[in-house]
């Protein structure tokens, strides 16, 4: 087994991530169902572009995903020759996608069966953070493990959160995504509102920030992407009901009534719908502000 490291997935999230490890000599085999996401590899010669995710889990001591759904992390890691059947006993997988947590649970117990290491760290904040190495992980492994892809994880990020054995990375990112998600659409509500209303959007945002109104995602995605007339994706609407559908799903699998969760969801449904599913979140703003016949919020 070498120490080369498999990195499948190279989108908006991945890509900066894959790139950050590669500028601090962490030696990758990268893949992307896009070949055009591989170029900027061709820089590093400890880089290997190769032609399929299997590939890129060949005699690699850690293969680390970035998919967009459950459905693609089964395929690609459990599919029939796929990273898990050529993985060797003693290397580790880490999924750093946001899936369902049954799917995590069966990859991990899939992992465990051929002795191979499962490690679940899916991504906290935006893709201007993954850009500059700022990223958060929530991660789910056991301790020795953790340990180990610590050093990965601190290549991408700032801050990286033992959050328990393999699974608990998923649940946490779920209940992360569940507020960041809903108060993206509060924001874009209110922000309609404010136009609505005929006031002053700087001065409105001064009295929530002074109080406990503020949130994350009004301080810091708002403000540097659709307040700046920027709603181009850091993180699409499309995934962003994706991540409200397997919260939903999830939760009625616990028995925990997420009412408030279900209704964003659908409000994000209607945003599809008219056809801003590849914008940014905080796009959101932009949306409410066209359906109630306002401008849009601008700083």
């Amino acid at each position: 087994m070498s120490d080369r490291i498999g990195f499948v997935g190279l989108g908006r999230m991945g890509q900066p991530m894959a790139l950050n490890m590669a500028r601090k000599g962490f030696a990758l085999n990268v893949f992307d169902t896009r070949p055009e996401q591989q170029q900027p590899f061709t820089e590093f010669n400890t880089c290997e572009q190769v032609g399929s995710a299997p590939d890129a889990a060949k005699g690699a001591a850690c293969c680390i995903t970035v998919l967009p759904g459950p459905a693609e992390v089964d395929a690609v890691i459990l599919g029939a020759g796929g990273i898990l059947d050529n993985l060797e006993p003693g290397s580790i997988m880490m999924d750093l996608s946001t899936i369902l947590p049954e799917v995590t649970d069966k990859v991990a117990a899939a992992c465990k069966a051929k002795g191979v290491h499962f490690v679940d760290a899916p991504i906290g904040r935006l893709a201007s953070h993954a850009d500059k190495g700022e990223s958060l992980f929530m991660v789910g492994a056991d301790k020795e493990i953790f340990d180990r892809v610590k050093p990965m994880l601190e290549a991408m990020g700032t801050t990286i959160l033992h959050c328990g054995g393999p699974g608990a990375g998923t649940r946490a990112k779920l209940v992360n995504n569940f507020l960041a998600i809903t108060s993206c659409w509060m924001n874009a509500e209110a922000m309609a509102l404010t136009k609505a209303f005929g006031l002053d959007l700087a001065t409105t945002l001064d009295v929530i920030h002074g109080t406990t109104a503020t949130n994350g995602q009004l301080k810091i995605n708002y403000a540097t992407k659709v307040f700046q007339g920027d709603i181009e994706p850091g993180f699409q609407i499309d995934l962003a009901h994706k991540d409200l559908t397997l919260i939903v799903e999830s939760a009625n699998k616990a028995k925990v009534p997420m009412p408030v969760a279900a209704a964003a969801r659908e409000a994000l449904s209607g945003a599809r719908a008219a056809g801003w599913g590849g914008k940014d979140f905080s796009g959101l703003a932009d949306y409410c502000c066209e359906l109630a016949g306002v401008e849009k919020p601008r700083l």
